[in-house]
């Protein structure tokens, strides 16, 4: 049989050691589908429903693997409902090469049917490489540059393959070729050593990290391999540690040094320690939401990360290091004079032990309609010890970040940077595929939910595992509340009556579903769909006036807060009502 471009495409894909694509056909890219049949002994095709999901698919999967994920889909509206999913994978960081067709090369031009240039398109969010394939002996060297290029950028790459380059015989060359240049000639191989951090860097930042009386510690992501590093530079300079959303994961939750997280969705400690620290220690994170952290001038500051583009980004640094956040952390330990006077530390450790036990105190079984807290705890409680979790955004990423306990080899992932709606199910698809052997739970609002539930339908279909859990209040709720905070009362964020019956979906696709109204049955209902051998969901409904209140309530917020409530908030005394339970709960704990 002769190979054509498909079959050297799909062949390239699994010298360089990729074992699954999440996409959806289309006569787009017909020649590229036969290159994957021929391929399918070694390269798993993932049948989606939605080219959105296949991305966001193809995210997780390098999220949780630092494998390159790889999607595909056809020509035109195909490649455009990729986009979501792969700027998720730009803001966020990780390899991922996007394969799209494209019209043969004969009509290009013609304002033909679906001819939409996709490489125009894709010039943002595939900003580590970007090519349309015109010569069928680019390939197999294009595909080796995208690849090293997505691996080494931890960004978006992306192949655009006309209809007849697909089918053309591999290697063939149609053109008379006028220069001295020759075709690309690669191989399937990357170098990517971790990078240790320059000597002058680390003096620098032991001088800054040394000098500080109240350090405190900041890690992201981008130290998830560092975990034993950031605990022993953290004990050396009797630091607390605060840690992004998408971090979570870094240090576990029940650790003595952790305060928790930062930010709208962080603790009361966290970010009142940011507020008094003298000196802070960044460590794979580029954390956006500036007025968490120090005022300029108030703390001295080290960052390390690897990519040095994003160092001083978002405050003035100090001591800049550029370097793999594992090595520079073993580089720097050395270097720090241990402190005996860990006053900062202990103080911190008393106010994040107070904020435990507010969080506990919402977790109220006796409350109805259920508390998104109470349930989010029954989830944590059941889970086994190395369960990833993965998340919309919403708020239920505020009761994640809260009541989800990071212990053991416990993992957790969200869309941090693009925080779009919908990413929790395709994730939670994609790492189980990755990982068959563990268990793997969405939590996800109706919302989210609502907007790719066909991809259910995907599990059940692959024989997939995972276990979802809606939080369903029938709004939008975070932009609810985020309409609230701005001073102006909720409009158009919450479902007519009745509320979805997503357990009946998952009933109907062939899965196990069960729907939840009444708190005293959630502990069994959990346990039993986290022990089904297939696919399941748990449809719970949930109080929808339960705001997802900031750590440290500021003078604004209230202010517009009250300013809403004023103006004719709707809902408002069940709202006050569930406020007002929620503080008599915590002066109880």
């Amino acid at each position: 049989m002769q190979e054509i471009v498909g079959d050297s495409l799909a062949r390239r894909l699994v010298e360089w050691g990729v074992d699954t694509v999440f996409g959806l056909p289309g006569d787009g890219i017909n020649g590229l589908m036969e290159g994957f049949r021929r391929q399918r002994e070694k390269l798993r095709f993932v049948l989606v429903h939605h080219e959105e999901a296949a991305a966001f698919m193809a995210t997780g999967y390098a999220k949780a693997t630092g494998r390159i994920g790889v999607c595909a889909a056809t020509s035109g509206p195909g490649a455009i409902h990729l986009l979501n999913g792969l700027y998720d994978a730009k803001l966020d960081h990780v390899p991922v090469l996007a394969i799209t067709g494209m019209q043969e090369t004969s009509v290009l031009g013609s304002h033909y049917q679906q001819e939409v240039h996709t490489e125009l398109l894709y010039q943002d969010v595939a900003d580590a490489y970007n090519l349309m394939v015109t010569n069928p002996q680019q390939v197999p060297g294009v595909v080796d540059i995208a690849i090293r290029h997505a691996l080494s950028r931890r960004s978006v790459a992306h192949l655009s393959f006309p209809n007849d380059v697909q089918v053309a015989a591999a290697g063939e060359d149609p053109y008379r070729h006028v220069s001295p240049g020759a075709p690309p000639m690669s191989s399937p191989v990357a170098s990517l050593p971790a990078v240790p951090a320059a000597q002058a860097d680390l003096a620098r930042a032991a001088e800054v990290l040394n000098a500080g009386k109240k350090v405190a510690m900041l890690v992201g992501v981008g130290a998830r391999h560092a975990r034993d590093e950031i605990i022993a530079v953290a004990e050396a300079l009797a630091s607390p540690i605060v840690k992004t959303l998408p971090g979570k994961m870094v240090v576990p939750d029940d650790h003595p040094l952790t305060t928790g997280g930062l930010g709208l969705l962080g603790t009361r400690p966290s970010e009142e320690l940011m507020e008094e620290c003298d000196t802070l220690l960044m460590v794979g994170t580029s954390f956006p939401y500036t007025k968490y952290l120090p005022k300029p001038g108030q703390a001295k500051v080290v960052q390390i990360d690897l990519d040095a583009s994003l160092i001083g980004m978002r405050l003035p640094v100090d001591a800049p290091v550029t370097a793999d956040a594992r090595l520079a952390l073993q580089q720097l330990l050395p270097m720090l004079q241990p402190r005996s006077d860990r006053s900062f530390l202990t103080k911190y450790q008393r106010e994040r032990d107070a904020w435990r036990s507010d969080m506990v105190s919402l977790q109220d079984p006796s409350r109805h309609p259920i508390a998104p807290q109470y349930l989010i705890s029954c989830v944590d409680e059941a889970a086994t010890s190395d369960a990833i979790l993965t998340c919309d955004s919403g708020t239920i990423a505020t009761w994640a970040a809260r009541h989800w306990t990071i212990r053991g080899n416990r993992e957790f992932y969200l869309s941090g940077n693009l925080a779009t709606m919908a990413p929790g199910l395709p994730y939670a698809i994609a790492m189980q595929h990755a990982y068959s052997g563990r268990q793997v739970i969405a939590f996800v609002g109706d919302g989210g939910f609502a907007m790719l539930m066909a991809e259910f339908l995907t599990a059940v279909r692959h024989e997939l595992p995972i276990k979802v859990v809606i939080n369903n209040n029938n709004s939008y709720g975070q932009i609810l509340w985020e309409q609230v905070l701005l001073g102006y009362p909720e409009y158009a964020v919450r479902h007519r009556q009745p509320e979805a019956d997503f357990a009946a979906w998952a009933r109907a696709c062939g899965g196990y579903g069960a729907k939840v109204t009444d708190a005293r049955a959630l502990p069994e209902a959990i346990r039993e769909a986290l022990a089904h051998p297939g696919p399941a969901l748990l449809d719970c409904d949930v109080n929808p006036n339960e705001p997802p209140m900031p750590g440290k309530v500021r003078y604004e917020q209230a202010k517009h807060f009250t300013e809403a409530f004023l103006r004719g908030q709707p809902h408002k005394v069940a709202t006050l009502a569930t406020v007002a339970r929620d503080k008599i709960n915590e002066l109880r704990s």
